[in-house]
């Protein structure tokens, strides 16, 4: 599903125009890309997901093509977390 089929099934399901739609999902992403990205924060979404920043620290790797050691330098990355809703939706969806 691409960006413009969710807002069609979000537009359906929540009886609103899908400008409307459109506008709801490009708020969820400012604030999801607001408040963890640039904040640090953690939201949760009980049941369905977690959306946090965490920080890789620097360690040692290999380059695969020359076998020679480097240093890769820590980063901030984003994990997101499945909620125990979509857990179970997924997993009912597999033995069907």
């Amino acid at each position: 599903m691409n960006k413009s089929e969710l807002v069609d099934a979000l537009a359906e399901r929540a009886g609103v125009t899908k400008t409307d739609a459109d506008a709801v999902l490009k708020a969820l992403e400012d604030v999801v890309t607001s408040e963890v990205a640039t904040k640090g924060g953690k939201i949760t979404l009980t049941g369905f997901m977690t959306f946090e920043r965490t920080y890789r620290g620097p360690r040692t790797g290999r380059n695969p093509q020359t076998g020679e050691t480097i240093n890769v330098a820590g980063a901030n990355a984003m994990k997101l977390s499945a909620g125990s809703k979509l857990k179970a939706a997924a997993k009912a969806s597999k033995k069907a």
